[in-house]
């Protein structure tokens, strides 16, 4: 099944996207898994508060990034592991979203970055109670993983996309897209807003 795409995953150190502390990336060939990767990520002066919640959900503080690169220093490599790939992501609005707000706090071109959502995929394949990673990954046979480690995180979400792709008999991304009625989007920089038109009424 020539199903190709990286899975990724990021966990924030506050509710700021530019705030990534670490990433995990998994590259799927053929839909298996060929490749792993994983780093933590010196979030942005402005925005390396690590808030309590945070921790407590992927136990990382400041202490473990202070030694890291930074969005400017490690996002080369990103790129270079996803290359030309589709990225798929559990909840990729968020994920898309850590992207362009890193991006942008660093002052780097946002890519024009294709992706699929895994949540979006799973609420068209499955019947679930909850689509949250562990359940929709459970629901494709991946079991037993580390919650919120985000390289763990972003092999669950490859298995939901490739076990979703024999589930629909699709062929690609684009094939799995099609038969569950989404649409592959694209990343890009949030355009511009508008300057204010200001109207003197003469009284």
């Amino acid at each position: 099944m020539p199903v190709d795409f990286t899975a990724i995953d990021f966990e924030t150190a506050n509710s700021h996207g530019a705030s990534a502390c670490s990433v995990g990336l998994v590259r799927v060939r053929d839909a298996v898994v060929v490749e792993r990767a994983s780093w933590l990520i010196k979030p942005a002066p402005g925005h390396d508060a690590f808030l309590m919640w945070n921790t407590k959900i992927h136990g990382l503080v400041a202490a473990d990034v202070a030694d890291a690169r930074d969005w400017s220093e490690q996002f080369a490599e990103l790129l270079a592991f996803s290359g030309e790939d589709t990225m798929v992501a559990h909840n990729a609005g968020f994920d898309m979203g850590v992207i362009r707000a890193a991006c942008e706090v660093a002052e780097i071109p946002v890519p024009p970055l294709s992706y699929l959502c895994s949540v979006q995929v799973a609420r068209k394949t499955y019947e679930l109670a909850s689509y949250r990673l562990p359940s929709a990954a459970e629901a494709a046979g991946f079991t037993d993983f580390q919650h919120h480690e985000a390289l763990a995180d972003a092999e669950a979400c490859a298995a939901i996309i490739v076990d979703a792709s024999r589930h629909h008999g699709s062929h690609s991304l684009a094939e799995l897209a099609e038969a569950t009625g989404l649409t592959l989007k694209t990343l890009g920089p949030t355009a511009p807003k508008p300057t204010p038109t200001v109207q003197f009424v003469q009284t």
